[in-house]
């Protein structure tokens, strides 16, 4: 599972890169229409909601855009029909991919996903091809700089925690049941302990572990679908080397 919190590490810091270029607020504002379209736009009633504006907040959106985002999504203003649809594929290496994504044309973004895949050493798979390798859960990520590991363990499971690791230098990795992700985070900021990763995600059952050139490829499949524009999320099962998941965290 480090690997997959790793990437997850590496996706944040391009996350800030991408801020500057609008790309960030351009995904959340597909998630929160869609979240408002589904529960309402009420966030106090609408779980789902609430998590995504908290996301929003975190890269500094400004309100207006997220008011926007919710009215477009409970039909008060006009604005793009989005759908949820998630692909499935296997990077270089035999490694499980897990795309989901937001599209108001899903033919058009299927081939672009294939695409991806093909040019990175991949191919698409049918549905189901991957999915069981995978369970949703919540992923808190910790510096180990940063917090005491009892302390840090004690909290998290006393605010709804399953799990816990440590990876040998970097982070403490916290894992949830999805619902549980909120008030974990929120015993966390009481506790003014601060977090590098705090999402909802797909975590593989299994890894596979993959060095050499299908590492570096299969990382460069990663960043690739993360930067299509109705892309969401990618989760994979892939264990690749410390020192080439750190070549890839200094390439942000």
């Amino acid at each position: 599972m480090s690997g997959h919190s790793k990437w997850a590490s590496i996706k944040h810091k391009k996350g800030a890169l991408d801020q500057k270029r609008g790309k960030v607020f351009s995904k959340i504002v597909r998630e929160i229409s869609v979240a408002a379209k589904r529960g309402g736009g009420d966030p106090d009633a609408n779980p789902h909601l609430r998590a995504v504006i908290l996301k929003a907040k975190a890269v500094n959106m400004p309100a207006d855009n997220v008011k926007n985002a919710i009215k477009k999504g409970t039909g008060e203003l006009p604005g793009v029909i989005y759908e949820e649809v998630a692909y499935e594929g296997y990077g270089p290496g035999g490694v499980a991919v897990m795309v989901t994504c937001l599209s108001d044309n899903k033919n058009r973004t299927a081939s672009e996903i294939r695409n991806i895949f093909d040019k990175r050493g991949g191919h698409m798979g049918g549905a189901g091809s991957v999915a069981w390798n995978f369970v949703k859960k919540g992923l808190i990520t910790v510096d180990r700089a940063t917090a005491n590991e009892e302390k840090l363990f004690s909290i998290a499971l006393d605010a709804g925690a399953e799990d816990f690791s440590a990876d040998e230098k970097d982070v403490f990795e916290i894992y949830t049941p999805p619902e549980n992700l909120e008030d974990v985070k929120k015993a966390l900021d009481e506790k003014k302990i601060k977090y590098t990763v705090a999402e909802v995600t797909l975590v593989p059952k299994n890894t596979v572990k993959v060095t050499g050139k299908d590492a570096h490829q299969i990382l460069e499949l990663m960043s690739e679908l993360e930067d299509q524009e109705d892309v969401q999320s990618v989760s994979s099962n892939f264990d690749v080397p410390d020192e080439i998941m750190e070549e890839a965290e200094s390439e942000q």
